[in-house]
């Protein structure tokens, strides 16, 4: 089997380009070579399937040979190429298999750096097109607390900042995860992956939902403590489409999909309304809510909720709320009826005094 047989067959394993793959296998040799001959400077080495031992290099024709791992005289020139000058360069047929024990390996070593880099870069223009979206894989293991996954033949690595308390990250448990971004390291690049970002919610329901695909119902915002619980704000562009129930599902089936994935985080789907007020209310879901009153200068808003409702406005440790204005992006201020009252009078009790 020749030099270029042997390339395509792994090229074809590798599902690499083959003409990468010849200019890789020419630049391990042409090391090799000058390692062989213990010579500086470039070399053109080609491979050339019309010789025996299928490389050939190109020697300088000159008039005095000075080096003769790289030049060749206009004597010895012309008896391959007639119209031969000085200056030019004539392919001269060269054996790999003559380069010696230490070339081999220096050969070995480049050939073998050179395929991974080229897979390198053949994964990382793969990956590029897919920042931003969700893939599966699989937990493989844990180094220096980052989990590595198995995504396809690629390895992704979500970084401690990425990962979420809540998730087991037990070996061989398939997950989805974000691919958020591709670092540069010393051996190449790394894909970097999230479980925690708010946008891995944003795909997921993109992906279950296809009234999201189409763009019939759009995601207008998402507040999420990963992990834990998340609102999204949704709205319809149909008005024969509920927005909240197209995510949400037949008895909840496509948002059961999403915490089966994100477990135990509980998801909050509510309309979004253009009218802030409303967004507010719609925000503080579960909780009801009996009036708002908005600053809009400051961008805060003073929301009274009834009596039995405050605990579950605010949520535990202050969840809810402090979710609710995530999303909307105003500050929200909650009180019940009986601090809403005690204020009032507090108020006019200091009026009639002053």
């Amino acid at each position: 089997m020749d030099i270029l047989q042997q390339l395509r067959q792994i090229a074809n394993e590798r599902e690499l380009p083959m003409e990468e793959l010849v200019t890789e296998l020419e630049t391990a040799l042409a090391v090799a070579y000058k390692k062989y001959k213990g010579v500086q400077g470039e070399i053109i080495l080609r491979l050339d399937n019309s010789v025996p031992s299928g490389a050939v290099i190109e020697k300088e024709v000159v008039g005095e040979v000075l080096e003769p791992s790289m030049q060749v005289s206009i004597a010895v020139a012309k008896k391959y190429k007639e119209d031969a000058q000085i200056g030019d360069f004539l392919p001269l047929e060269v054996d790999p298999n003559t380069f010696g024990r230490i070339a081999a390996q220096t050969f070995k070593q480049v050939l073998q750096q050179k395929f991974r880099e080229a897979e390198l870069r053949k994964l990382h223009d793969q990956f590029s097109d897919m920042v931003g979206e969700v893939m599966s894989g699989i937990v493989m293991r844990r180094e220096e607390g980052n989990v590595l996954l198995q995504v396809n033949r690629l390895e992704v690595v979500l970084p401690k900042r990425e990962q979420v308390g809540t998730d087991d990250y037990r070996p061989q448990e398939r997950m989805r995860v974000l691919v958020l971004k591709i670092e540069e390291d010393r051996r190449g690049f790394q894909v970097i992956g999230s479980r925690s970002h708010p946008n891995l919610l944003r795909k997921l329901l993109e992906q279950e939902v296809p009234e999201i695909a189409e763009g019939v119902v759009e995601i207008s915002a998402i507040a999420r403590e990963p992990g834990q619980r998340s609102k999204i704000a949704v709205i319809s562009h149909d008005e024969r489409i509920d927005a909240v129930g197209a995510c949400v599902g037949q008895r909840g089936s496509r948002i059961q999909v999403l915490m089966d994935e994100l477990r135990p985080e509980k998801i909050d789907v509510v309309p979004f309304s253009e009218d802030t007020k409303t967004f507010i209310i719609n925000a503080l879901s579960p909780a009801k809510v009996n009036s708002i009153r908005l600053n809009e200068e400051e961008k805060s808003a003073y929301v009274v909720v009834p009596d039995n409702q405050l605990s579950l406005a605010i949520g535990r440790g202050g969840q809810n709320v402090r979710l609710a204005a995530r999303l909307t992006e105003w500050k929200i201020d909650i009180r019940s009826e009986e601090q809403a009252n005690q204020e009032k009078a507090t108020a006019r009790a200091e009026g009639g005094t002053n």
